[in-house]
């Protein structure tokens, strides 16, 4: 094998100016496959850490996913029956027995949930009414499956229990209508209910519609001004492996008949254009590699055709074709991984100045850097790619030189 290595090291330095160039195309491939896919990859991840942290992993709602089959039907199923004009039997909405529906769910390992009864509600102040969305909570249990809390900027989300009329709403709400923490507003429900409720906490979490639109209260006298006693209608639902709430959620529509959506089911189309991106982005970045082979395959095919009567020679003293293959397959690996070293290299400061790039998107009065990908997979990728596709550009003139005759070549050159 030592052979094998000088006989390839010397056909590279024979022709120093094109190995150099073959090299520095296998570097810069690497380098902006790296930069390009960590920057891509970086934006997705930080974008599914945003769905994962803001939203429930798990929403089941008081829905069914199938309608209900009508009475008839289940009465002669195998029947010509059509019934018109008949109106559905009006009943409560919620989940039934949620209570016992929580319990089904905390047995589930890894899981924590909780209740909320959501309702529209008008906002009357000064003289100015504005809808809002009222979602009825208990926030012991929605400190587990919610990031709320975190969002508080004044009070905090236990005074809703403290208080008997306390309400939290977002300081965007507040600016809207001049409230101010302390003040009473009036909360109209659709049912004609009125209740002054006091203003005991603030969020701000960065969306404006969701800090205008949304306000919570305790769970009991939201049910209360909704004339919905001992109804929620829905359970929240958080896990420890944000990426089992398919199946999780699965088995929880199974368990309890209601409607139960992931956050990948309620995100499908979001998830599929990322799949999209990504194979347009892998697509292109390998382009550039597999333009750089094109540098070995040049090389190696221009050593095979000037070292035609070297490799005769070395036929004769008893190289076998598979030996004359492996030099010239040498000499691609060499560049491959040589290039991918240099090339590791200098993505990762591509990498790092992109990182410390910021940019102020228009209506942000913050800056944000832009996310970087460092995952070790990336970099074995690149690597893996960039020397498989030296290799294999190499390979194609090394058959050519495996089947070179010594006897033709000798003979002709006599």
């Amino acid at each position: 094998m030592s052979l094998h290595l000088d006989i390839a090291f010397s056909h590279l330095r024979s022709r120093r100016r094109q190995t150099v160039v073959s090299l520095l195309g296998v570097v810069l491939g690497v380098a902006f496959f790296l930069a390009v896919s960590a920057l891509m990859r970086g934006s997705e991840l930080d974008l599914v850490a945003r769905l994962v942290d803001t939203a429930p992993h798990i929403t089941v709602y008081d829905e069914y996913r199938e309608a209900r089959p009508q009475p008839a039907r289940l009465l002669w199923p195998e029947g010509a029956v059509a019934i018109r004009g008949v109106k559905p039997k009006a009943e409560r909405r919620g989940i039934r027995q949620y209570r016992r529906k929580l319990q089904t769910i905390d047995a589930i390992r890894g899981t924590q949930a909780a209740p909320v009864l959501v309702s529209q509600a008008i906002f009357s102040f000064a003289g100015r009414d504005e809808a809002v969305t009222l979602s009825g909570i208990e926030p012991a249990r929605m400190k587990g499956v919610s990031t709320i809390d975190e969002d508080i900027v004044a009070g905090s989300l236990d005074a809703v229990d403290t208080n008997p009329n306390g309400i939290i709403i977002g300081r965007a709400l507040a600016r809207k209508l001049s409230l101010e923490m302390g003040d009473t507003v009036s909360v109209v429900s659709p049912t004609g209910n009125v209740r002054a409720m006091k203003i005991v906490g603030l969020f701000e979490t960065g969306n404006a519609g969701y800090d205008e639109g949304q306000t919570f209260a305790q769970l009991t006298r939201v049910q209360a001004l909704m004339n919905r006693p001992n109804v929620a209608n829905l359970i929240v639902v958080r896990m420890q492996d944000a990426y089992a709430a398919r199946t999780a959620a699965a088995f929880i529509e199974r368990s309890l008949g209601y409607k139960s959506v992931s956050w990948q089911e309620a995100s499908k189309d979001l998830l599929d254009a990322l799949t999209v991106r990504n194979v347009i982005m892998y697509t292109v970045v390998g382009a550039i590699l597999l333009v750089a082979c094109f540098g070995i395959y040049n090389v190696i095919s221009t050593v095979v055709l000037e070292k035609t009567r070297d490799i005769a020679i070395l036929k004769s003293m008893g190289f076998h074709a598979r030996d004359i293959r492996l030099i010239f397959v040498i000499e691609g690996a060499v560049i491959g991984i040589g290039g991918s070293l240099l090339g590791m290299a200098m993505g990762s400061g591509m990498m790092r100045a992109v990182e410390q790039v910021e940019i102020k998107p228009p209506g942000s009065t913050e800056s944000i850097t832009l996310p970087i990908y460092w995952g070790i997979d990336q970099f074995a990728l690149a690597a893996a790619f960039a020397i498989l596709s030296a290799v294999f550009a190499a390979w194609l003139p090394a058959r050519k030189g495996g089947r070179v005759q010594p006897v033709d070549i000798l003979r002709g050159a006599a």
